[in-house]
């Protein structure tokens, strides 16, 4: 069965970081592309990072940029979002998304208290 099961999020400092996983089942993370979006109440859904499948390319739109690192561990076919210099602005629920087979993960709040 084809699931993605996120965790990490939660509450943090201004300035501060965190880490959210991804963990999927059904398909290999280093075989797919993976991205991952965040949303705000009232607001569509943004694409704040994406890795190709093979690795190789890496692409950060948007505010964030400069601020996250994208990385996959296949032994645990998980993909991981690294946040550093968090700001009250990316306060956000997060989620991680796989293009090919359009599933999405359950999302986690981030929280960024000034």
């Amino acid at each position: 069965q084809l699931q993605l099961v996120q965790s990490g999020g939660g509450l943090v400092q201004f300035g501060g970081s965190l880490t959210l996983s991804c963990a999927a089942s059904g398909f290999s993370v280093t075989t797919y592309p993976m991205s991952w979006y965040r949303q705000t109440p009232g607001k569509e859904r943004e694409l704040v990072a994406f890795i190709s499948g093979s690795g190789d390319r890496t692409n950060f739109p948007g505010s964030m940029k400069g601020r996250l690192t994208i990385s996959r561990d296949g032994a645990k076919n998980t993909v991981y979002l690294q946040m550093a210099s968090l700001k009250p602005e990316d306060t956000a629920v997060y989620y991680c998304y796989t293009p090919t087979f359009s599933r999405w993960g359950q999302g986690t709040q981030v929280t960024v208290s000034s």
